[in-house]
């Protein structure tokens, strides 16, 4: 009796490990469980809704240059009274955008084109070039480094929006759109508008083309 109740408790044994193994087998074999990595990899989900048509605009404007630029802004903020460890930021971003150059054909009217009677020359005269808002590339715009006061750093772990970059966003705007005015892209604009023009108006037949920029 006492052998018999021997083998019937070893064969549970075997048999109970023969499961386990198979079963090992199986979660490895067939990924049933997750592994250590799989336990903190990040699942990325677009849950945003339909973009929405705010409005309609006609654009009557020839977009005849473009300027890159990259500037390296650095915002400091102190407190009067207090030391930088304590209160107070300095960040090194580096913001790069582009602006464009446009003259708006939308504002020529019939007495801005003259033609004689042959359509044989033509001439034009147009506004002035102008620049467009500059539009930041956030691809190729980022933050150096950012340091931070201790009471800052309290304020960013309580905030919202602690890695907010908008201040330094708003003053890399400001100097490439100064950048933009002293870089001579309106006048580029101009000399690639009478260029179009001019190829526009031979290939219709006119052998005189001139082109004035001067009205508002």
């Amino acid at each position: 009796m006492t052998s018999g109740k021997r083998v019937t408790w070893w064969a549970r044994v075997a048999g109970a490990a023969v499961l386990l193994f198979a079963a090992l087998f199986a979660v490895g074999r067939f990924d049933l469980l997750p592994g250590p990595g799989d336990l903190f990899e990040e699942d990325t989900h677009d849950r945003s809704g339909p973009a929405l048509l705010k409005s309609l605009q006609d654009i009557s404007r020839y977009d005849a240059a473009s300027g890159n630029f990259q500037v390296v802004v650095d915002l400091e903020k102190d407190a009067r009274f207090l030391p930088d460890a304590i209160r107070g930021t300095r960040t090194l971003y580096v913001g790069a955008g582009t602006v464009d150059a446009y003259v708006d054909l939308g504002k020529i009217g019939q007495d801005d084109v003259v033609d004689d009677d042959d359509r044989t020359a033509a001439s034009l005269e147009l506004p002035h070039a102008r620049l467009g808002e500059p539009a930041l590339d956030a691809d190729r715009s980022y933050a150096v480094s950012k340091q931070r006061g201790l009471l800052d750093r309290l304020g960013d772990f309580f905030s919202d929006n602690p890695s907010s970059e908008r201040a330094v966003q708003r003053l890399a705007v400001r100097h490439i759109a100064d950048a933009a005015e002293e870089s001579g892209l309106t006048a580029r604009a101009e000399k690639n508008t009478t260029s179009m023009l001019d190829g526009l108006l031979r290939s219709l037949g006119f052998k005189e083309v001139k082109v004035t920029y001067g009205h508002a």
